[in-house]
């Protein structure tokens, strides 16, 4: 493993871990999608990471792209708004959606995104979550069909996951020191 970032507490997914999620995860969509030729839309940014290690593990014929949403800013929770930044390029009408996700925690997003989705027709809306995150008492409003892993109510960053646009390129999934965000 690289060596631990100076503003992580501690790893919670090392870089085989990721590996190991992303190949579980595009041979469950192989199997499911074999002959759909689903579309695989990224949600930007966080998301890019994932989807690039994901669609190589998927084997059977899929397309890509990409949208971008923002609910956060610089902070570290939801700002309740969700705000359009990137539509998708593709005609979304009778085809298979699934949406790459880098991780689930409020849901609004999410939900905000696949309603706006559902409206242009597509034959199918599924989500792809890298991780959910664990909140005591909080069921959130969509369900991902495709897990990677659960991860603990913590600030986690790397592997795409970020904050305030920093510890992206990290090699593995760590939690944020949090005089860091504090």
């Amino acid at each position: 493993m690289s060596e631990l970032h100076p503003d992580i507490e501690k790893v919670l997914l090392t870089e085989q871990d990721i590996k190991d999620i992303t190949q579980r995860l595009g041979a469950e969509i192989t199997a499911d999608y074999a002959d759909k030729n689903p579309l695989l839309v990224a949600v930007l940014r966080g998301a890019v990471v994932f989807m690039a290690d994901l669609m190589r593990s998927v084997t059977c014929p899929i397309a890509i792209d990409f949208m971008a949403t923002s609910s956060y800013g610089s902070g570290v929770t939801s700002s309740g708004t969700v705000r359009i930044l990137k539509d998708l390029e593709t005609n979304i009408r009778d085809r298979h959606v699934i949406i790459a996700e880098d991780i689930l925690d409020s849901g609004l997003t999410l939900s905000n995104l696949i309603g706006m989705l559902n409206a242009r027709g597509p034959a199918s809306i599924e989500i792809c979550a890298f991780a959910v995150k664990d909140i005591d008492g909080y069921t959130p409003p969509v369900t991902p069909k495709y897990v990677g892993c659960h991860v603990p109510n913590e600030f986690i960053v790397g592997y795409g996951l970020d904050y305030a646009e920093r510890y992206r390129n990290l090699p593995y999934v760590g939690v944020l020191k949090s005089e860091v965000y504090s």
